[in-house]
């Protein structure tokens, strides 16, 4: 195989009317928006569907695949984002509008969806809500929700979508329906057994099997349960519940021969992916392993085959279970052009002779190919940062310890580029969540800004972070200030004792659960840490329970309860701002006003806290027009150069900080 010499411009040069990209490493150029965000290709190949981050806007831009030619850039009103989007016909695209809530917060969608051909021409809403006109008004929704099932290769006008229909708060309703993508209107295909259920399709394109789930115990409590239905006809069969098999059975996908792939999870180790007999349903394994989740499936480009999956406890590790399979040997030839970087079929044509190829690493931001199948080469398109120069960027080293009560942590250590690893001052960098969110491998802007001044960054997947199985994500429940602190903890000291940190130089910085670790951390180890940055942080666990999004539901303050238990005497112990006395190191805080997850209230009482204690911050930025996570170029480049000054004046890099 062959790979092709680059001759096409970034898309990111494109937009910027083909100036030419300075080499000098900013801040702007970490920190900046990247070039592309999502890629697709067009069933015949024909045309390039990407999203492309405007901060707190994103907007889908086609290409004409041939010569990266701007067809068409799609940009809702008001501030929505474009976010999920497939290809529905060789021609036309469908998408749906969500808002952003900020970095460290997933986007809310908005119940909207349109679909637009390729130039531009028929435009036109899908799902909306309210009523435009007397001729749309067949288009409009109420408080349903839909998203996209199958985009029918035999049909270039329908497309299945499950909608979900709120009856509590508890769950909501769930149906199969055809929508056609130029009237809007709904053909119902079949509702689920129960409340709470998302539902999958056989080979056939009907609706098949329901997942029906619920977070409610017999108490009233937090408790994920599961069950698995199997439709036939008009009827529902129970063939799986958790709560009495003891697992969590879910489909996957069908192929189109009608091999149906699922996933099983005990509620301990990672879930396993296997084939399920729609008869039985006995499930028949093919791959688990014993420390990480399956991160990512490899489809056969013909969807009749599982070829491969992904897990990740440290560096992705792929697994071909169809070695011989023809897309597996493909995969392989890439992966051997790509040494040391992590491959995958992002899309592909309807044919399969089409690969879109995205390829990235700890070191390159991410770069998109088109492999031809006829002629076995790949076509470089456009890099997602082409101002960053990947071979002096930094390098991440992924090890795993045993935390102080015998727990295997997973953590990853990134070295500036040309350092031999010692002796470096040293950035702890939490990652937010912390039931779910897990860091990873994969390039991190952040983290190569940090790299070009000279600090070493440490990043802790502790207990409670998803990707290593239910059992290690549920430990992390009620130990915001214990067990998590320690696992950060315990990683430090490794960094420590392997000589990569010096002791004397080593601050601590996190945004959402990261900045209340970048806060309670320092006070369960005083001394560890010469300064903290908390950025969107949780400071005060009483407020939590009375301020901001998640209280807002009776599931969220289960979700609450289940976390951080019921004793305010505890809640004190685990805030930040109750004992900011015990902060003894520099502090520097920032918060967006407009953020709804952490809001600015929490950075407001922890900075009166510490000046009550007399250790005033340093600084604090309550950014106007920002959420939960900074979007606005402007606001983070400022964000980062005060984050870089505060920690070269405490922990003293020898790189500069300037812009």
């Amino acid at each position: 195989m062959k790979i092709a010499t680059p001759a096409l411009f970034a898309l990111g040069i494109l937009f910027a009317g083909g100036e030419a990209i300075a080499q000098s490493q900013s801040i702007k150029d970490f920190v900046g928006h990247p070039a592309y965000g999502t890629a697709r290709i067009s069933p015949n190949g024909d045309y390039l569907a990407v999203t492309v981050d405007h901060g707190d806007q994103d907007v889908l831009t086609i290409l004409r695949t041939s010569d990266l030619k701007i067809l068409k850039v799609n940009q809702l009103p008001d501030k929505k984002s474009v976010g999920q989007f497939q290809w529905i016909s060789p021609d036309r695209i469908m998408f749906n509008a969500v808002k952003k809530m900020g970095g460290y917060a997933q986007p809310f969608a908005l119940g909207e969806w349109y679909a637009v051909n390729a130039d531009g021409s028929q435009a036109a809403p899908v799902i909306f809500r309210g009523t435009r006109d007397a001729t749309q008004r067949n288009k409009a929704v109420g408080f349903e929700s839909y998203s996209l099932l199958d985009t029918l290769k035999s049909d270039d006008r329908n497309v299945i979508m499950q909608a979900r229909y709120p009856r509590s708060d508890e769950g909501a309703g769930t149906e199969v329906v055809r929508v056609d993508t130029i009237t809007g209107r709904r053909t119902s295909l079949g509702r689920a057994p129960k409340s709470n259920c998302s539902m999958a399709l056989d080979a056939s394109k009907d609706p098949r099997f329901a997942v029906c789930s619920s977070t409610r115990d017999e108490a009233g409590e937090y408790d994920e349960r599961t069950e698995l239905y199997r439709r036939d006809g008009q009827d529902w069969t129970l063939i799986n519940a958790s709560k009495s098999d003891g697992k969590h059975l879910s489909v996957a996908r069908t192929t189109d021969d009608g091999t149906v792939y699922a996933l099983e999870d005990d509620g301990k180790s990672p879930a396993v992916i296997g084939t399920l007999d729609t008869a039985s349903g006995a499930f028949t394994r093919i791959f688990g392993d014993p420390v990480a989740e399956i991160s990512q499936i490899i489809w056969s480009t013909d969807n009749t085959s599982l070829v491969g999956v992904v897990t990740e406890a440290g560096a992705p590790q792929v697994t071909l279970v169809d070695e011989a399979h023809p897309d597996a040997e493909l995969y392989a030839s890439l992966a051997a052009a790509f040494p040391g970087e992590k491959v995958d079929f992002s899309s592909y044509t309807e044919d399969g002779k089409k690969i879109l190829v995205s390829v990235y690493s700890d070191r390159n931001p991410g770069a998109l190919y088109i492999f031809d199948r006829d002629t076995g080469k790949a076509r470089f398109l456009m890099s997602r940062m082409a101002q960053l120069d990947e071979k002096k960027m930094a390098s991440i080293k992924p090890f795993s310890f045993t935390s102080r009560d015998g727990r295997l942590i997973h953590a990853y250590l990134t070295i500036p580029f040309g350092s031999d690893g010692k002796n470096l001052p040293l950035i702890v960098n939490p990652h937010g969540g912390p039931i779910g969110p897990r860091d990873d491998w994969g390039f991190n802007p952040e983290a190569q800004l940090f790299g070009s001044r000279g600090y070493a960054t440490l990043q802790i997947n502790y207990r409670g972070s998803g990707g290593y199985g239910k059992e290690f994500q549920d430990a992390g429940h009620q130990q915001w200030g214990q067990g998590i602190q320690n696992d950060i903890l315990d990683a430090t000291h490794w960094a420590i004792n392997n000589g990569h940190a010096d002791r004397s130089r080593i601050c601590i910085y996190g945004g959402s659960f990261g900045g209340y670790s970048s806060l309670m951390a320092p006070i369960r180890e005083p001394g560890l840490f010469q300064c903290t940055f908390g950025y969107v942080g949780v400071y005060d666990i009483d407020m939590m329970f009375k301020r901001g999004d998640i209280p807002e539901s009776s599931s969220g303050q289960r979700f609450l309860r289940r976390t951080h238990g019921t004793d305010s005497s505890v809640w004190a112990q685990n805030s930040p701002a109750q004992r900011a006395a015990e902060v003894k190191i520099p502090v520097y805080l920032a918060a967006g006003a407009r953020d709804v997850r952490t809001p600015p209230e929490q950075t407001e009482l922890m900075n009166k806290a510490l000046i009550a204690a007399g250790n005033k911050p340093e600084g604090m930025i309550i950014q106007s027009g920002e959420m939960h996570g900074f979007y606005g170029e402007e606001a983070r480049i400022n964000l980062y150069t005060e984050m870089l000054r505060f920690f070269d004046r405490h922990i003293g890099s020898s790189k500069s900080s300037g812009n």
